[in-house]
């Protein structure tokens, strides 16, 4: 339920008209949150940032928050800080995602399924996990403010894989790598935990960073040794069936 009586995604239109911004003028994210802060300041930065993104017709990470179509074609990303306004005469169509489309089918397990080597992209490894935490602890779920989730949540410039909420209520970082994971992942996964803790988290909030690999180099398991709040995961993949059509 949006904080205040009208939605980010409709803000970010008051936004535009109160800073007067028109058509082929550049503004840049640090206009907009100041904007948010000084008229909106309950609404957090990630949540600003993630609505930038879902409203750039442009940014190929708008799939994972279902922009729709009209409502959310507002902003042409320029670069990672800055936008103008989209012009649908002059600018490539939007991109959307699957915005609309049925669920998946639950799929049934085999009752004893056979081991296979690694998710083919990383994107299917995301897309697994980011709708079955649970495998990854109980009561973990996606992170989830108004509609923006969780996947590729961004972060500083950069995209979080997942973000998600523990049964307590404190952030889980997960940071995805499909085959190997190295040492030098832990930089990157503390930058996001520190990001999430200075953007998100209220005072009473801790950040977690998970680490999913199919294998977890021994580089890795050492750099983790000494840093608290860091867990690793190695996972392994099996057949699933659902039936199409049954016999006659």
């Amino acid at each position: 339920m949006p904080i205040y009586d009208k939605p980010v995604w409709r803000l970010m239109r008051d936004m535009v008209e109160e800073l007067g911004i028109k058509e082929g003028k550049v503004f840049s994210k640090d206009q907009v949150l100041a904007w948010f802060a000084r008229r909106y300041p309950k609404i957090k930065k990630g949540t600003i940032s993630a609505h930038l993104i879902r409203q750039s017709t442009n940014a190929p990470s708008r799939i994972h928050y279902h922009g729709k179509p009209g409502d959310d074609d507002l902003f042409f990303q320029i670069d990672g800080s800055h936008f103008r306004l989209y012009n649908p005469q002059s600018d490539p169509p939007p991109i959307y995602g699957d915005w609309g489309q049925p669920e998946t089918p639950d799929l049934v397990p085999v009752e004893e399924p056979e081991p296979l080597a690694e998710f083919a992209y990383e994107i299917d490894l995301r897309n697994f996990l980011s709708k079955n935490l649970f495998l990854l602890e109980p009561g973990l779920q996606l992170y989830e403010d108004e509609d923006i989730t969780g996947i590729e949540f961004p972060a500083g410039g950069r995209l979080i894989d997942i973000l998600a909420i523990d049964a307590e209520q404190n952030y889980v970082v997960i940071e995805l790598k499909v085959s190997r994971g190295y040492d030098r992942v832990v930089g990157q996964l503390l930058r996001y935990m520190g990001w999430v803790a200075k953007n998100l988290a209220e005072p009473s909030q801790k950040v977690r960073g998970f680490i999913v690999a199919r294998e977890i180099a021994e580089d890795l398991l050492l750099a983790c040794l000494g840093v608290p709040n860091v867990e690793l995961f190695e996972y392994e993949l099996s057949v699933t069936l659902r039936r199409v059509k049954g016999h006659i």
